[in-house]
């Protein structure tokens, strides 16, 4: 078999409820409908990705095994083909659990001059041509695993909801990306856009955070960048969360189904469009690039 061109995105905000979560399983299953292999890898300790794929979080061995280096991560993938999951459409899953709490102190035990920024690293340069996307669902704070994912993703989204803490959040992000980008690092880190999700546009205040978005990213005739599609809000995505499954498993002609897959094309577009491209400066971003 041919390997896979993988692209790793993590998607994040330095505040929680931003819908990170939501869009990074939506955004794997939108990628899965239109036929691309995709992996979701759940680096939170409060495993919400797990959650919202209807996987017990202690079930099954994940994250913690893999970074504590007692599992490889192919091992721990929940496929398409496991008993009792029902997972969407040609996405895999390496699940979380609160064992992730505990990791730095058993790593530091291990070897007290660890790098807990590199613990990524060598498990997605193993999945690499496996998968067409490996979506990394971070936490919204800094705890190791979502410092590695800086070092170890291709790409980066940030996840947002039209509220100033958010926004705040969303600086943070940019700091931490630049921070990334140390030649020691990961030089090649490059923010791929900003959801924007949540969104009422009847409300006026909600309407000018997007402009505000808009703003910080265009510069001297660049394109913004925040995707164009933004996500809803809708009563149907909790509902659907609450039982373990997509949208496009639960309720695939909805408006917010259709907005996912318009962004899923996006996310795949400007993948394509920016890769291989130099490196420029991004605007507002204290030197975070862009491509």
């Amino acid at each position: 078999m041919t390997p896979r061109t993988t692209q790793v995105i993590a998607i994040g905000n330095q505040k929680g409820g931003v819908g990170k979560t939501t869009n990074s399983i939506h955004l794997a299953a939108a990628l899965g409908e239109m036929g691309h292999k995709c992996l979701i890898w759940d680096l939170d300790m409060n495993h919400g990705a797990t959650l919202h794929l209807g996987v017990p979080p202690e079930a099954f061995d994940g994250t913690f095994m893999v970074l504590a280096e007692e599992r490889r991560a192919e091992e721990v993938i929940i496929g398409q083909d496991e008993p009792d999951v029902e997972l969407p459409k040609n996405v895999d899953l390496i699940p979380s659990s609160r064992d992730l709490e505990k990791l730095e102190a058993v790593l530091a035990a291990k070897d007290r001059f660890y790098d807990s920024r590199r613990i990524l690293v060598n498990p997605i340069q193993r999945l690499r041509g496996h998968y067409d996307y490996i979506f990394l669902d971070t936490a919204p704070n800094a705890t190791a695993p979502t410092i590695a994912s800086y070092v170890a993703a291709d790409w980066f989204i940030i996840s947002v909801i039209p509220e100033s803490f958010a926004l705040n959040g969303m600086r943070e992000c940019l700091k931490d990306i630049r921070r990334a980008r140390q030649p020691e690092l990961n030089p090649n880190l490059s923010l791929l856009g900003i959801i924007v999700s949540g969104l009422d546009q009847r409300i006026t205040l909600a309407r000018q955070y997007t402009a505000e978005i808009h703003s910080m990213f265009k510069v001297d005739g660049s394109p913004s960048r925040m995707f164009d599609t933004t996500i809803s809000r809708a009563a149907v995505v909790p509902r659907a969360q609450k039982i373990g499954k997509t949208l496009f498993q639960t309720d695939p002609g909805h408006r917010v189904a259709k907005q996912f897959m318009r962004l899923a094309a996006e996310v795949e577009d400007r993948v394509q469009s920016l890769r291989g491209e130099p490196a420029q400066a991004a605007p507002g971003a204290q030197g975070v690039t862009h491509g």
